[in-house]
């Protein structure tokens, strides 16, 4: 399948004007430069451990969601912004998160992960969620708060986010280390790649990956009305699943080799790091790079949902301890908010 890769950019410059072929080739393309990702992730992990390497693998994985939100900042596209950021929280919390326990679980009766963890990254997906309702409750609340006190908040708020996720990092990785530590499990994985080989190759499929990323953003609008899917749904399920494709197929390899460590913390972290660092780092440089500045303020419908799936996560994660079925209950409500999204009229998004 590597051969969809250079389909996509022989495509690209032979047929610019082909939206729908160049989407289902950008969407296949991302699949096996996933399986790459999901090889090399394992590797740098037996090395650095299941938290660090699931921290490196999200962050990596939402270098493609930035360079997805950047091509959509500079065209002015800030529905399609927020929406994949809302999209790509709710994703990782709901869909990874449940398809990892699922999976896993298939294979092994019961799977045990630290939740000192994962009771972290839902602690700061939380603080997360109230930070991007308080703009849009103001604005719903308060008619007389105008556009310049939204994005003075906004700017506020990004900044105390992103100084939020420094200080998680810290507590996390340097002063209560041992906290974190990777949960005893049964299932020895095949002998890692060599660190460089697999830092290299982290390197090269993300760079391969924001590429085909690009393609897919510029093709994926026109494309979604020939398949008569909605704005709303594009953005908040379409661009999150293809953005998150590498991360996804990382998290699920983990959970079936009885990682489950590795999983919730690419699936868990990777959602807080999107919602403290991406989110407002955009916020930041849509000062930079955008035709107006840009603010946290989301429709209400998008914050039900982050605060449904933030609390769902920390609900299922509170135990340490995981079987197929609770992957069934996630997979579920984001099957919900989905069908939700499909059949929302436009007007209403």
């Amino acid at each position: 399948m590597l051969a969809f890769v250079p389909a996509v950019f022989v495509v690209q410059t032979l047929r610019p004007g082909a939206h729908t072929l160049l989407f289902v080739l950008s969407v296949f393309a991302i699949v096996p430069l996933a399986a790459l990702l999901s090889h090399a992730t394992e590797s740098v992990a037996a090395k650095t451990g299941d938290a660090a390497g699931g921290l490196l693998n999200a962050t990596l994985g939402n270098l493609t969601k930035l360079v997805i939100a950047l091509a959509a900042l500079r065209a002015g596209e800030y529905m399609l912004v927020k929406a994949s950021i809302a999209g790509a929280i709710v994703t990782n919390t709901l869909f990874v998160l449940g398809a990892s326990f699922l999976l896993g679980g298939i294979k092994h009766h019961v799977q045990e992960y630290n939740r000192a963890s994962a009771r972290l990254q839902a602690g700061l997906l939380f603080l997360a969620t109230v930070a991007l309702l308080v703009p849009s409750a103001v604005a719903q609340a308060d008619s007389v708060a105008g556009a310049a006190f939204t994005q003075t908040l906004s700017v506020g708020l990004a900044v105390l986010l992103i100084v939020a996720y420094g200080l998680g990092m810290l507590f996390s990785l340097k002063t209560h280390r041992e906290l974190f530590a990777s949960a005893e499990h049964a299932e020895e994985s095949e002998k890692p790649w060599p660190i460089s080989l697999a830092l290299s190759t982290l390197a090269g499929v993300t760079l391969l990956v924001a590429l085909v990323s690009e393609v897919f953003v510029e093709s994926v609008q026109k494309a979604a009305e020939s398949f008569g899917m909605s704005p709303a749904f594009v953005g908040f399920i379409v661009v999150a699943l293809v953005g998150g494709a590498a991360e996804m197929g990382s998290a699920i390899s983990g959970a079936r080799k009885n990682r489950l460590d590795l999983s919730v913390g690419i699936a868990m972290g990777s959602a807080s790091q999107i919602a403290l660092f991406v989110a407002p780092a955009l916020v930041l440089l849509s000062y930079v790079i955008g035709p107006s500045p840009m603010d946290l303020r989301l429709w209400p419908g998008a914050v039900v949902m982050m605060l449904i799936a933030t609390l769902t996560a920390s609900l299922v994660t509170n135990s340490g301890r995981s079987a197929w079925f609770v992957g069934v209950l996630l997979i579920w409500v984001y099957a919900i908010f989905a069908m939700t999204l499909y059949l929302l009229p436009p007007h209403m998004a």
